[in-house]
């Protein structure tokens, strides 16, 4: 039970410090969906979801209103669209991605999930057919996400596909130049990538998944920030646990609204991913939490310690709240949607090479970076294989969600809006590696996968 002191926090954090339930996924299985006509299959898709997601939006919007909790989002993962397309004698899987979309609408959310194929091991024919749909179907799609899983800590690193998703994302932002290659920012490459992440654009339901289940997403890097003034200049085991205690009050708060909707809609109630995810809004930056540490900014040394003491914090105060913790947990490090990583940036503290290393203690990886138009697609590839490999390593999901905006160069900033923000455009280091990706094959599997 919650009493009045809890109750009054939460209202504070809500009201001042940006908590919000960031999204409300519905998961839903398409795997009695194929058919060999993609007509038929397609039409399948865009039934199930509309039937089991009619009232998503419509809950949200009542529980927000009767609980006065922000639910800002409203979303749809689905089945890897790779295993459901197969069935269907076709090349083009752009039409799966339309029926995703225009179930979207009908549904009233704003981004789904799922155009997906998971290759960390090797391609089948429909993982190579919808991995060369994407830049199409991202490009006449309004809120289709697409991700791609090239590796996990058990398999390695799937580097065909590493070299594969360099020219796939070049082409993404070239199909969407006039928008600034929004495309890629709705596609993310991952290694070992889980099967209940209620976030876009990596969110997908996967195959261990029910057959249908509501996630949800909170979120409160504004409230973790606040809560850290008032132990200014304190040792960090008391950062830590001020930490763990906010992130304590922040899962309980997405747990109730995770159950109510759960309870409502008739639909098993799956994880709660308690991942600071920052906005483009004033006091709801990651980056401000790491410079109330002690940080001049952030990017400067000490910056991946800072990152690594938020990151465990938030996830053992996480744990305490909740049984059904899931999906990343942790801390989002987007770069344009981070207004203090975006002034780091401008700055020129922070840099990729840098963020990087961050991604080696923070929730996912390098995320919604921008780079000159003109870097190279080996370039990119060797990006993700950097990434890939951190996760594989580290036993942790990585990320890379990286737009190469064409005609734009070092010093220029590409506008998306809304949660997706502003990006400065940032250097990548000079060099070729395109010897190096063009090797292929597969990079094996580290000693430390050998567990069973």
């Amino acid at each position: 039970m919650f009493n009045t002191t809890e109750i009054m926090q939460t209202n504070e954090m809500i009201d001042s410090q940006h908590l919000d339930i960031r999204t409300i996924t519905m998961g839903v299985s398409l795997l009695d969906c194929p058919h060999p006509d993609i007509s038929t299959a397609c039409e399948n898709v865009y039934n199930k979801i509309t039937r089991l997601a009619a009232n998503l939006v419509k809950t949200g919007e009542e529980i927000e209103r009767e609980f006065g909790i922000p639910i800002v989002n409203a979303r749809i993962s689905v089945t890897p669209i790779s295993l459901i397309a197969a069935a269907c004698d076709t090349d083009d899987y752009s039409p799966f991605a339309d029926a995703l979309d225009a179930a979207a609408r009908e549904t009233g959310v704003n981004f789904i999930g799922g155009f997906s194929a998971l290759v960390h091991k090797g391609f089948t024919v429909g993982d190579k057919r919808l991995i060369s749909s994407i830049p199409a179907a991202l490009s006449s799609t309004e809120r289709v996400c697409a991700s791609v899983n090239v590796a996990t800590t058990k398999t390695g690193i799937n580097m065909d596909a590493v070299a594969q998703m360099g020219a796939v994302i070049k082409s993404a932002a070239d199909m969407t130049a006039h928008a600034g290659g929004l495309a890629c920012a709705k596609l993310v490459v991952f290694a070992n990538a889980v099967e209940d992440n209620p976030f876009m654009a990596g969110a997908f339901h996967g195959t261990g998944e029910p057959e249908c289940v509501i996630n949800v997403g909170v979120s409160g890097p504004g409230v973790v920030a606040h809560a850290l003034r008032t132990v200014k200049g304190e040792p960090f085991d008391t950062v830590a646990e001020t930490i763990k205690k906010t992130a304590f009050r922040v899962t309980r708060m997405g747990q109730l609204v995770a159950q109510e909707a759960s309870r409502r809609l008739g639909v098993p109630f799956g994880i709660v991913d308690l991942s600071l995810a920052p906005t483009p809004a004033v006091g709801d930056s990651v980056a401000d939490i790491l410079e109330e540490m002690g940080l001049s900014r952030a990017g400067v040394h000490g910056t991946t310690a800072a990152l690594a003491l938020l990151n465990d914090a938030v996830k053992k105060g996480g744990v305490m709240a909740s049984s059904h913790v899931g999906g990343l947990s942790g801390a989002f490090i987007p770069v344009s949607e981070d207004a203090g990583m975006i002034a780091a940036v401008e700055s020129g503290v922070l840099t990729l090479p840098k963020l990087e290393a961050m991604t080696c203690v923070c929730s996912v990886g390098l995320d919604m970076i921008a780079v000159p138009g003109d870097t190279d697609a080996s370039t990119i590839s060797a990006i993700i294989a950097d990434e890939a490999a951190i996760g594989v390593v580290n036993n942790k999901t990585t990320a890379v969600r990286i737009i190469p905006v064409p005609g734009k160069d070092v010093g220029d900033r590409v506008e998306f809006g809304g949660l997706l923000g502003s990006a400065p455009i940032m250097p990548v280091t000079a060099g070729d590696s395109s010897a190096f990706i063009a090797r292929g094959g597969r990079i094996p599997a580290p000693i430390g996968s050998l567990r069973n």
